[in-house]
């Protein structure tokens, strides 16, 4: 059936071997990606908008801002509030703005975006997402270049939510190397710091999911010699998913998808890559202070192993 232009705008779709991924104009956003028939990220229509975040880029700023208000450099700012009925300013700027495809390969494509000043966020940065299909798996390199006259408060997130095969999250493995989480008050702002060591929130050694009720910022993160924190996700179907995250990473937000519509709750984990955690720009937590003319790259991947 003729759908006409989709909600999300062109559709890319690039592949490697039995590996398939589609990115969106829309908010370069990863829409479906899966081994054969096995989603590896669970997917949203190409008729539909993407629900709860799935695969949306969160630029310049993942999470929440509490009442969508901070100060940079002495100036005080006010964002549009999109999370109204909790009045805070969530996501970042580039949801559900357009990329432009810059290049485009069997296997890889090039998007790119400028964010130009706007209430609450008088600067002017190029945004540009590369994703890559490999015998690796999927990779996604970010950068980000402060092309305005003055510094800019900076910080990178994305929204995947891995898919745990058939069945619920409940009956899937979570094997994450971090050892402290970040405790939040009634509006999801975090508030102190604490180790799982010991509690419900320790999945360092791997454990089912069970009925945990999970929208929790993990942080502290393990990590191997080339720099990289490495967690996964384990399906009663026997696969196994790893998510890896670089150095410039240091957050993972884990979401069970309890708030998400009939259909959508806890079918998949959201580990949502962050370089800084929710309210960061009020309390300075992970902002990368991106000077005029200077760039920062962030990357991530996943992928199926056996």
């Amino acid at each position: 059936m003729d759908i006409g232009q989709p909600p999300s705008g062109e559709q890319h779709e690039i592949s490697f071997g039995k590996e398939r991924a589609v990115i969106t104009e829309i908010g370069a956003t990863l829409r479906a990606y899966s081994a054969g028939d096995r989603p590896i990220i669970e997917p949203f229509a190409p008729d539909a908008m993407s629900d709860g975040a799935h695969g949306q880029l969160l630029i310049p700023w993942p999470n929440r801002i509490r009442d969508g208000t901070y100060r940079w450099r002495g100036v005080s700012h006010q964002l549009p509030l999109n999370e109204a009925e909790a009045h805070h300013a969530i996501h970042g700027l580039v949801r559900w703005e357009a990329f432009r495809l810059r290049e485009r390969t069997a296997n890889a494509l090039t998007l790119t975006h400028t964010i130009h000043p706007s209430p609450g966020y008088p600067f002017t940065i190029d945004i540009q997402v590369v994703y890559d299909l490999s015998d690796q798996g999927l990779r996604v390199t970010t950068s980000a270049v402060n092309r305005g006259p003055d510094a800019a408060p900076f910080a990178f997130g994305q929204h995947p939510y891995l898919s745990p095969g058939p069945g619920a999250v409940d009956d899937a493995v979570l094997t994450l190397p971090a050892r402290r989480r970040l405790v939040t008050d009634d509006r999801l702002i975090p508030v102190r710091e604490e180790p799982v060591a010991g509690t419900a929130f320790d999945f360092t050694q791997g454990r089912k999911i069970g009925d945990a009720v999970l929208d929790t910022a993990f942080t502290d993160l393990a990590r191997d010699a080339d720099g990289r924190a490495r967690a996964f996700l384990t399906g009663a179907d026997g696969r196994h998913l790893e998510l890896w995250v670089d150095p410039a990473i240091g957050y993972i937000q884990v979401f069970t998808g309890d708030t998400l519509g009939v259909g959508r709750r806890r079918t998949a984990l959201a580990m949502e890559p962050m370089t800084a955690p929710a309210n960061a720009f009020q309390s300075g937590s992970g902002i990368i202070p991106l000077e005029r003319g200077n760039k920062v790259e962030i990357a991530w991947g996943v992928r199926m192993r056996a």
